[in-house]
């Protein structure tokens, strides 16, 4: 299983921003897509946001659409997920993750992906 580690979370009033990164130090991100879900208490967890490995290709849930901002920087073996005028509702724990496969598109669907980040916590409250 591959290692990554999620940063950036933390407590943040609604309106404002965070940015988490997804970070792998025992392999190199770049030949796999990469995914953001989240899981609020009591509720399942659900995809945000993925990036794929070629052309950098996004997919956004309707819900994150046009408020967050997913990219990848190879170089520093990192994708990020800029998050502005956050609301109460995104509150959860975000995970990143990485497909399960080398190369393929962007698909969120926890099912598609193999290793995952142990979470970091966003809380958006006044």
């Amino acid at each position: 299983q591959l290692q990554l580690v999620e940063s950036g979370g933390g407590l943040v009033r609604p309106g404002g921003s965070l940015r988490l990164s997804c970070a792998a130090s025992e392999f190199h991100l770049d030949g796999y897509t990469i995914g953001w879900f989240r899981q609020a208490p009591g509720k399942e967890r659900e995809g945000v946001s993925c990036i794929d490995s070629s052309v950098g290709s996004t997919t956004y849930a309707d819900s994150v659409k046009g408020r967050f901002t997913i990219s990848r920087d190879n170089a520093k073996n990192t994708v990020y997920l800029q998050m502005n005028s956050l609301k109460p509702e995104d509150t959860a724990v975000y995970y990143c993750a990485a497909d399960r496969l080398l190369f393929r598109t962007c698909v969120l669907a926890t099912t598609r992906f193999g290793s995952w980040g142990q979470g970091t916590q966003v809380t958006v409250s006044s």
